[in-house]
């Protein structure tokens, strides 16, 4: 079975320009300077580690990327996050 990208959306993908990160509900946009707050629990990889839920993030740094968040976490230090 072969899985193809329609052509017109793959032209308004690439007419769109800037890339547009939005909350877990797709309701609120992300800028750099914002602040989040984790609505899931995040376990940190190669740690035993876990943000949890309802931590406030300060200060995000949009991002292009994989992880397209930049951030520093209180007791755990800088991290890259998924929208």
């Amino acid at each position: 079975m072969r899985h193809e990208w329609p052509l017109d959306a793959a032209t308004s993908a690439s007419d769109e320009g800037d890339r547009t990160i939005k909350d877990a509900y797709e309701q609120t946009r992300f800028a750099d300077g914002d602040s989040v707050v984790v609505t899931g629990d995040l376990k940190v990889k190669g740690s035993s580690l876990v943000v949890k839920v309802g931590t406030k993030v300060r200060n995000i740094r949009l991002v292009e990327g994989d992880h397209d968040i930049d951030c520093k976490i209180e007791g755990i230090g800088a991290m890259k996050l998924k929208s």
